[in-house]
Parts: structure tokens; sequence; C-alpha cells
């Protein structure tokens, strides 16, 4: 390793690290086993003593400009529109590129990697449907930098053609075209060794096994992966959520325990499925929220169906519900539409009953 690589990895370990987001929020001072504002002097210390030029091509990103690529991304996922996830998509596959070289970036690697599939997916369509749209970016941004690019040009003079913009949608919710992306794609190398035990869970939990690689989806089944918003986990549990489902974030957050993560996740699909009635319903409401989906079937004069409200919800959604069939159907080699509801535990009441009337009729119980 170039003494270039020591310095940087040096520096990255000993200060950067604290910048990103979501991770100071997770520790309070006492957490450390050093001072954070010691080991950032020493390492602008130890960066003063290289020569000049040394390390020119390397740029170092800060917090701010983390925190607007990460906003960009959420925002863009959440309400942006395809022009947008395809404009991104050059930025995205840098800042991922960037974040791979470091041990302490995999988490939320691991988080983008997966969601990189939804702004190629867009890049794809623009280009299999084209229409009065704005170009991508000309060019990646430099090498070594995590950067966010200028808001693409306004289109309000040249709107897409109804027709192409209904193409365009109807393709990125296809479950064939999630097939034809992900065909041969390897599993997480994780997987080899968690899904077996992670099958027993949800099977014990009442819900098909065959779920479980939702952990790709949502964390390429790194049991450390988090986003920028605060998820973490295999399947990327929200703190409140969590401990809405018994995990505790302290003194140990539980959520990076792989089978208590699936536990919970396991149940909170039970939940959801009994209350929308299908596993389409119940991955949208895992992934945009389940006021949100309540909301929109109440509105909807159309199906009380995922179809019937697909088109309302963020594009990351519309995506999110087919790639999980496409992905179960290539890891399971099954139709995951024929999947059963979760099981749920019977009463025991109706054996009390029918002791108790036995006992009145002087009949010993059986």
């Amino acid at each position: 390793m170039t003494l270039k690589r020591l310095i940087f990895i040096a520096l990255l370990a000993s200060g950067w690290v604290l910048l990103l987001p979501g991770v100071r929020a997770q520790f309070s001072p006492e957490d450390w086993e050093f001072d954070p504002q010691a080991a950032l002097d020493a390492g602008r210390a130890l960066l003063n003593q290289v020569p000049p030029g040394f390390m020119k091509d390397i740029s170092i990103p800060g917090r701010e400009e983390l925190t607007q690529f990460w906003q960009q991304i959420e925002t863009t996922l959440q309400s942006g529109s395809m022009e947008d996830l395809a404009w991104m998509e050059p930025v995205v596959d840098n800042g991922l590129s960037v974040m791979r070289q470091f041990p302490v970036t995999q988490p939320y690697a691991d988080w983008l990697q997966q969601r990189a599939d939804y702004f190629d997916m867009a890049g794809s369509v623009m280009e299999i449907l084209p229409g009065p749209t704005p170009p991508r970016p000309p060019a990646r941004p430099a090498s070594g930098r995590i950067s966010v690019p200028p808001p693409p040009p306004p289109t309000a003079s040249k709107p897409t053609p109804a027709p192409v913009a209904t193409g365009r949608q109807r393709y990125v919710q296809s479950r064939r075209s999630w097939d034809k992306k992900i065909k041969g794609r390897p599993a997480p190398s994780r997987s080899a060794a968690l899904v077996p035990g992670l099958k027993k869970i949800f099977a014990d939990e009442g819900v098909p096994a065959s779920w479980v690689w939702q952990a790709e989806i949502e964390s390429s089944f790194n049991p450390e992966a988090r986003s920028p918003v605060g998820a973490a986990g295999l399947y990327q549990f929200m703190p409140a959520t969590a401990q809405r489902f018994g995990l505790q974030l302290e003194p140990r957050d539980e959520r990076l325990i792989p089978e208590k993560s699936a536990r919970a996740a396991a149940k909170y699909l039970k939940v959801l499925h009994k209350r929308f009635g299908s596993w389409p319903l119940t991955f949208a409401a895992y992934n945009a929220g389940e006021g949100r989906i309540s909301r929109l079937l109440k509105k909807t004069a159309g199906p009380k169906t995922f179809d019937g409200i697909q088109n309302e919800l963020p594009l990351e959604t519309q995506m999110y519900v087919p790639k999980i069939m496409a992905v179960v159907a290539l890891r399971e080699g099954i139709d995951p539409s024929t999947l059963p509801p979760p099981l749920y535990a019977r009463s025991v009441y109706p054996c009390i009953v029918v002791t108790a009337r036995l006992s009145t009729s002087g009949l010993s119980p059986l």
C-alpha cells in the first residue's frame, strides 16, 4: 500500500467518519474512546507534513458536501421525476465507487448499492423511450470526489408527451423489466451464511421464508448497513419502528443483529399484511409508510390494490415492489405472487368452551 493511501486512510479513520450524516447522532461524546477534536487536529498535523502536491489528486468530501449528496438522493427518490433520477445516475455511481474504497463507508455503500438500481433503471428507460428531456451530465465528477450536480435544465417549454411519460412509468413498474435487469446477478456474498437462519426465523413467525430476500434489496445483506436518514440493519429499521417491534437501540443497537432484525421484520410484515391484505401493498407500506398507503387507498376511486395506487407513489416505491418480486423469483426459482399470506396463531378459547360444555353434561373431556 502506498504512503499516500495510508495517510488518506489515517485521516479518514480519525476524522472523516465524524462528518458522515447520522454517525454523530448515534454517539454521545462519552461513547468515544478518543477525543474527536484531538484526532482531527492530529490528522491535520499529519497532512501538513506531507510534501506540497503529494495529495493534490485526492479531495476528501466535507460534511456539507456529503449532506448535500445524501439530501439530493433522498429528495430525488421520494419526489423526483424520471428525468431527475436519470440526471443523478452518473453522480450516484461515482459516489458509490468512492465509498467502496474505504471500510468506514461500506455500511452506506451497501445501502446505496441497491438504490443505484432505481437511478440506473430511469437512465435506461430514457434511452429506450426518448423524448424532449434534458441530457445527462456530460461527464462524471472528478475521481475521488462525491459531488452534487446542478439541477437539470427546466423542461416546462418542452413537456414530455403523455404516451412517452406513461410508457416510461409502465416500464420501470414492470416485473418483466426487473427480471431482465437482475438476470444473472449473483447473490450478495453474505447471503449464503445468513439466509438459512433467517428463513427459520421467518417460518417460525408464520411468514413465507422466501421473503427473507427482502434483505438484499434493503441492505445488500450487510447487517451493519445504514441509510443517511437513520435506518439501519439487514431490514433497515428506523429507530421508532425498531422499538415498536422490540428492538433496543441502547446499549447495543439490536437493529445490527441479524437474527433480531429478521424477527422484527417478519413481525412487521405480518402486521402490514393483516392491515392491507396483499404482499404488494405490504411491501409498498414497508417502503413508503403505512400512513401514506392508507391515505391513498381511501382516496382512490379505482381498485384498492397496489396497481390501483402505484402511480401515486414515489418512484422508489413504484420500483421497489417489482424489484422484490424479481429478486425472490431469481433466488428461489418461484413465482412470488403464489406465496401464501402469513399464518396466525389459533385461539385456544374454542377448546375451553367445548371442555366446559362436556363437563356440565357429565361427560369427561378427551
